[in-house]
This record gives C-alpha cells, structure tokens and sequence, in this order.
C-alpha cells in the first residue's frame, strides 16, 4: 500500500473519529432509550461534508473511495455511535451507488447534490416478507402504463422510510424466468409518496434510534425517467450497492467490537476483586486480546475488499468474507465485552449492553453467516448449491 494512501486514511480516520466522538455514550443512550433519530449527528457530518463522501465532486460529494468511506464507517462505530450512528451515516454511502453508476445524468445532477448536503434522506427498498434472500421471487411488481408504471407490493425491514424523501424500489416487470431467475427486475428512483405507500413501523431488540419499517405499496404511479438503469437489468445494478453493504457493514461490525474492548479493558483495569484488577485474570485477558485479533485481522480481509471494488474489480467473495468476519469478530468482542463487566453489563450506565444488542444483528443482516458459507461454498469452491 503507498505511502500517500495511508497518511490518507490515517487523515480520515483521526477526522472522523474527532467528530463522531462530539456525541458521547450518553448522547446514544438517550436516542436509544426515545427511539429518537439522531439528526444533530448527521447534521455535524453534513456539516463536515461527509455524507457525500462516495459522491464524485463534479455531484458536490468529497469523490472518495469505498476504501476512505469504510474507514469513515468504522470510526463511527467505534466512537460508542455503534449501529445507531453507522446506519444514520452509511444510507448515504452504499445505497446511492446504483444512482451513480447507471442513474441518468439528470438524476445524478438533480439528486446526488442533496443527498452530500444531507438535504434529502432515502430508504432502500429491496426485501420482501416471502422472498429473504431469494431476491429472485420477489412479488412487488412494476405495470407499465402510458409514461410510467404503477407499482403494488409489499417490502420489510426498510430503514428510514419513517422520515425518507426518496426511495430506491426493486420491482419486478418481467414475471420470473427458472432459467434466468434475475432477469427481470427494475430499480425505481422516487418519492416516498405516503399516500401511496403504508409504513408501519417495527419494534426491535436494539438500533432504536433507527427505524425499520413495513411498506404496503399501493398503487403507486412513477414516471419513465424514475427508471435507475435499463429496465428488467435492476438487480445487476443492485450488485453495485450490495457488496459496499456488506463491507461497510462487516466494518462497522470491527468498529463496534473495537468500541466494546475499549470498554471492557477500562473495567478490566479498574474493577479490583480479591485486591487485584480482574484484567490481570487470564480468564478475563485472553479472550479480550483474542477479540483484538480477530478484529484486526477482519479489517484486513475488508479493506481488500473496498479496494476491489474501488478499482471496478469483482469483489463478491471478498465483500462476503469481509461481512462475515466483521460480524463474527464484533459480536464476539461485545460479546466478551458482556462478560467482563459482570453484572454490571445490563445496566445500561455501563453501556456495553446497547453495543451487544447492535452487534447481534449483523450476523443475521444484510444476509446470514450461514447464506456467507453457502455463497463462498459455490462461489469460491465451486460446489453444488445447497439451495
């Protein structure tokens, strides 16, 4: 790696990680426990010109890299923000990416510039109830009308659609073809327009901060130039926002365990039982520095991975390790975290337990450990499909 690279990254990190830390652990457990969005913080990073931190210039973005925005990310995480602050962030770095790519030039002219400026929030609508991970049998469909489509059907796990201007809408306007399975699906860029579409909000275990959503699509009418791309080509474009998921993601996942150990090491230096710190117990020591290196080891496997994808190169495999590792070690960090403090780890003062119950949804999201086997299983080893 040259040398201007990293003074770079190093630049981007120490910025960040000065900005995200404004916003203590309080901050986070009074959003936490209000399930209150944390606007002042996307605020101070609009502010700073971060949210359009994969926008080319010419779109008023900084023109990084995934490389730089992963960084970006984990620093947030890390800063005690966890996932509450990295989903506040990272809606706009991946989910504009197929805008970017393949988006006319007028919408990337009209859009891309508010969305750098934190003036406009957009929801990812991709998943659906029946479908998981089978993107291929998704049931919201797209008819074509004269100038347009109209759009009926249903999405879960959406975050933001409570506050959202624009959403990113995956639909199908071809049916399902067994022979090619993907074929067939279009990306819509438009309004959130509630009259058409119902979001219903759902109570989870922890991001309390950040909605997640239902959406019931009903009779929703978008033009022709809200078409992301060619139609009946939308999943090929998603390619190019899931796989910066999955890395940011496996990222934030370092940056919440790394966070987690922070806490656990200071506990485990001041906490004295039996006239000595618990942190001089082997018990206690190694499994924290295990979690330390697992988690360096999962940023490396990430970090190759932005770059491939910074430099156009296939980085499916990659992106999917690279979430894989960064959930498994984050959640083992929190997790260990957990049992340093004691009891004292459910009390929320103590805070390791909001970062636990974050951590917990990355091995499950954006899609499972055991889809990560399945995927590199065929992919990488060129195995049948179990599925």
């Amino acid at each position: 790696m040259a040398t201007t690279e990293l003074t770079d990254l190093e630049l981007i990190r120490k910025t960040v990680r000065e900005l995200a830390r404004k916003f203590d652990y309080g901050y986070w457990r009074e959003k936490d426990k209000k399930g209150e969005y944390p606007w002042e913080f996307v605020k101070a990073f609009a502010d700073g010109g971060w949210l359009g931190a994969m926008i080319p210039e010419e779109y008023g973005g900084l023109g990084l890299g995934l490389a730089e925005s992963a960084v970006m990310m984990t620093e947030i995480a890390q800063s005690g923000a966890g996932m509450s602050g990295g989903s506040a962030i990272h809606f706009y770095v991946f989910p504009p990416a197929p805008i970017l790519r393949y988006g006319s030039e007028a919408m990337k002219r009209e859009f891309l510039p508010k969305l750098a400026k934190g003036e406009l929030l957009m929801a990812f609508a991709i998943t659906e109830p029946d479908a998981g991970v089978d993107t291929s049998r998704i049931r919201t469909r797209a008819e074509k009308i004269d100038g347009g489509w109209r759009i009926n059907g249903q999405k879960i796990f959406i975050t933001n659609a409570q506050n959202a201007h624009k959403i990113l809408i995956v639909a199908r306007t071809s049916p399902r073809d067994e022979n090619r399975p993907l074929d067939g699906m279009t990306l819509f860029f438009t309004d959130l327009d509630r009259s058409k579409i119902t979001v219903r909000e759902i109570e989870k275990l922890g991001r309390a901060a950040i909605d997640t959503n239902e959406l019931f699509i009903d009779n929703l009418e978008v033009g022709d130039d809200e078409v992301v791309g060619e139609v009946g080509q939308g999943f090929r474009y998603l390619i190019d926002g899931l796989n910066p998921e999955r890395i940011v993601v496996g990222m934030e996942g370092i940056g919440l365990g790394r966070a987690a150990l922070e806490l656990a090491s200071k506990y485990a230096n001041e906490r004295v039982v039996f006239n000595r710190p618990i942190g001089k117990n082997q018990a206690v020591a190694h499994p924290l520095a295990d979690s330390w290196i697992r988690l360096e080891a999962a940023e490396l496997v990430a970090m190759n991975a932005a770059r491939l994808f910074d430099d156009q190169q296939n980085c499916g495999k990659e992106a999917a390790a690279a979430k894989y590792l960064g959930a498994e070690a984050g959640f083992e960090a929190c997790d260990r975290a957990m049992q340093t403090h004691g009891g004292y780890a459910y009390a929320k003062e103590y805070h390791v337990e909001r970062l636990w119950r974050e951590a917990r949804l990355l091995p499950n999201a954006p899609f499972s450990q055991e889809m990560v086997r399945n995927y590199i299983a065929t992919k990488a080893l060129g195995l049948p499909r179990s599925y």
